[in-house]
């Protein structure tokens, strides 16, 4: 796996007097519509343009945004390269026939699990689904076994969650394929009639830790990344995973695809190569995030809970369904 990182790593910088310049003319070589983090990107695109003297533009917004963008522009999208925080909104435009295949040297390093069967886009980065839990008022013993248990009426004004990020939606589309319509019905009209409803994951984390509620739903890093920065808005809190294979233990994926109308496919195929590669995965470990890279070359800091204990739902990626998870969140009330 190293020899052959080494070699990609190679193969891009040989390139690089071939690949440059494609943007004389006043426009970048590529254009990234990109729904992961913006911090993140900013730093990790640099790198890439050091090796390659290519010139990259990012277009940064939400997941289900640029998605629903994407497909609305069609084959005359500007978009080289599709990156997102959550699969669903990969599965929107995979679904629109608007990916072409990712290449193999981009597929080689990420595990099957983490590759849509369709191979029109790959995972880059993961993020495991959690529940924090105020340890003035709970134990780890006190959490549920499943994450469904959080609709029952003993977790009324108990639990805290985001229903409008793609982060919370992400984790409901793995509620649906693994339990089916039905269950996830009920499980949504159970959480709205018992949850506090937030704006996003930070403040889901600042309302555990205040004592506001004993327990809220969000993904590791947001407690890691406080932890290691200051651990104002988690001292008073911890994580509890839950594990065998429940939907609450559900590792939502981040996503890479080049779209089939660019005009860019050479470059937009290394660009994706070198987001899997050890190198650019090692980077993204290295960064701010607290993600979990895919490539097993890779490591993240062992301050994070490692990403081979964790006991997730096998689900294809491919089969998340977004637009009826936004419908079953508008019949609960939450969206």
């Amino acid at each position: 796996m190293k020899k052959r990182a080494l070699a990609v790593a190679l193969g891009l910088a040989t390139a690089a007097p071939l690949l440059g310049g494609c943007g004389l003319l006043g426009g970048p070589d590529l254009v990234i519509y990109n729904a992961q983090h913006e911090e993140l990107m900013t730093e990790i695109v640099p790198l890439f343009e050091e090796q390659t003297g290519l010139d990259v533009e990012l277009r940064n917004g939400k997941d289900l945004e640029l998605a629903n963008q994407l497909v609305a522009e069609g084959e005359d999208s500007p978009a080289d390269v599709f990156l997102t925080e959550n699969s669903p909104a990969m599965s929107i435009v995979d679904n629109a026939g608007l990916f072409t295949g990712v290449s193999e040297d981009a597929l080689a390093p990420i595990p099957e699990q983490y590759v849509p069967s369709s191979q029109n886009w790959t995972g880059i980065l993961a993020r495991s689904t959690v529940v924090m839990f105020n340890t003035d008022q709970a134990t780890a013993a006190d959490m549920p076994a499943s994450i469904l248990e959080f609709a029952e009426p003993e977790w009324k004004d108990r639990i805290s969650f985001s229903p409008t990020g793609a982060d919370f939606q992400a984790i409901v589309s793995a509620v649906l394929e693994s339990e089916g319509e039905e269950a996830t019905a009920a499980w949504l009209e159970g959480l709205a009639e018992n949850g506090l409803e937030l704006e996003n994951n930070l403040v889901v984390m600042q309302s555990v830790d205040a004592g506001e509620v004993e327990a809220g739903i969000a993904y590791h890093y947001y407690w890691y990344r406080d932890q290691q920065e200051s651990g104002t808005d988690s001292d008073s809190s911890e994580l509890y995973f839950i594990g065998d294979q429940d939907p609450g233990a559900f590792v939502s994926i981040s996503g890479a695809g080049v779209l089939a109308s660019s005009e860019q496919q050479e470059n937009a195929q290394r660009f994706v190569e070198f987001l899997t590669s050890t190198e650019g995965q090692q980077a993204m470990a290295d960064s701010y995030a607290l993600e979990y890279p895919l490539n097993p070359e890779a490591t993240l800091d062992p301050a994070v809970k490692p990403f081979d204990e964790l006991e997730p739902p096998e689900i294809d990626p491919a089969t998340l369904n977004g637009p009826k998870v936004t419908e079953l969140m508008t019949e609960a009330g939450l969206l």
